[in-house]
């Protein structure tokens, strides 16, 4: 088809074609990133945690007045636990993820390094690999003798020091890039001159408050030690038997004694959904702000193409009275609006880039992909031809003789 007739068109309606380019522009531009934020949150969501979770429980718990002897409580705590109808394990633990509590260290491949590889969250309890559900990669569990007492550990001027460490595989591929991290040594958390030795690597531990990227994410490492007395344990059950546990665990923790509150109990899927509420309703936010978007511009591709249809009403009488078929009239809209869409659309991926641009440098977000500029530019060519339709068939069906009349 000539577009010539279509761009002379056009020029003698510049204010309308340029009010539409730049809807279409500021709309791909917005949508772009819009689209591009919802994926990163729900890829943020989807991330594995590498635990059990729906077979998890766990409990805080604080304790009223002074302990004489914490980690013999602790310790009594966790075998009545154990001991409970449906608990496969329990353990009591230094934190757990999305619990608001976050225990952290910098590792390092030799002593004295003054730039560490990389921080990475600690895990410390007692059989967490059982308890949690990790799923164990490579080389062994802590065993008995290598298990450190959290009390004894920190007295003053202890000399006790942590002999193993169970890594992430991300973690273990981080620093040992070119062969197994089994039995390599690493300086980190309570000594930097004397190594931990690894003996196991899991598959994944997510860190406590989900910080950093996808890879950083799971930047975890677990330690021996045993009677942690910060009053978190976490319980591994069946699904089905979640709630009884928590409850019979609650009761048996209490009967154990009276001298505490319990501040929080809860099924770990429930911290999941409780941690992911924000992003959750920040992704719903941008979808309802990309729905609107779509349809304002669809309404005012709609409106335009209808005022056209209307003035040309004379053009498209004479056209069809020159032998113009119904689908060239309708060929013609959709070609104007074609014509408008692409250059609304090359002007909104300048500005999508311009706008992620912005948002790097105020909020640190990731650089938007360039797949996303694509996506965006079909859908709005699609809206686009999908909008003018309805008015172009209308024009189209205006009959010779009807234009006519009207000179």
């Amino acid at each position: 088809m000539d577009i010539r007739p279509i761009l002379s068109t056009l020029r003698r309606h510049k204010t309308a074609a340029a009010l539409i380019v730049l809807e279409i522009a500021l709309s791909c531009a917005i949508i772009c990133n819009a689209v591009f934020l919802i994926a990163t949150r729900l890829e943020r969501m989807d991330r594995p945690t590498g635990m059990a979770d729906a077979e998890l429980v766990r409990i805080n718990l604080s304790g009223i007045g002074r302990d004489e002897n914490p980690t013999a409580r602790v310790r009594e705590d966790v075998a009545a636990l154990r001991a409970l109808p449906g608990v496969q394990a329990a353990t009591s633990l230094n934190h757990v993820p999305f619990d608001n509590s976050s225990w952290n260290s910098s590792i390092s491949v030799s002593p004295d390094q003054p730039i560490p590889n990389l921080n990475s969250s600690v895990y410390l309890g007692e059989n967490l690999i059982a308890t949690l559900g990790l799923r164990l990669v490579e080389g062994r569990d802590f065993t008995a003798d290598e298990y450190v007492d959290w009390e004894a550990l920190g007295k003053p001027n202890s000399t006790l020091t942590i002999p193993a460490a169970i890594v992430t595989k991300t973690v273990a591929q981080r620093l040992f890039p070119d062969g197994s991290a089994v039995g390599k040594l690493i300086y980190s958390w309570n000594r930097d001159d004397i190594p931990h030795r690894i003996v196991g690597v899991v598959e994944d531990v997510i860190r406590p408050n989900d910080n950093g990227g996808p890879a950083e994410s799971h930047y975890s490492m677990i330690l021996p030690v045993s009677g942690v007395t910060m009053g978190r344990f976490a319980i591994r059950t069946d699904p089905a038997r979640r709630d009884e546990v928590l409850e019979a665990a609650v009761a048996a923790l209490e009967r154990v004694s009276a001298r505490r509150v319990i501040l929080d109990q809860a099924p770990f899927t429930d911290l999941i959904d409780r941690h992911y509420r924000q992003d959750r309703s920040m992704a719903w936010l941008l979808v309802a702000v990309c729905v609107g978007l779509l349809v304002v511009t669809a309404l005012g591709i709609v409106g335009l193409a209808s005022f056209w249809v209307q003035q040309r009403t004379k053009q498209i009488g004479i056209r069809r009275a020159l032998g113009a078929t119904r689908r060239q009239i309708l060929r013609y809209f959709q070609t104007e609006n074609l014509l408008l869409a692409t250059l609304g659309i090359v002007i909104g991926m300048i500005g999508a880039y311009g706008l992620n641009q912005l948002l790097m440098g105020q909020y640190e977000l990731p650089r938007l992909p360039a797949l996303y500029l694509p996506i965006g530019a079909v859908a709005l060519w699609l809206l686009g031809q999908l909008a003018v339709l309805g008015p172009a068939m209308r024009a189209a069906a205006v009959p010779p003789a009807v234009a006519t009349r009207t000179v």
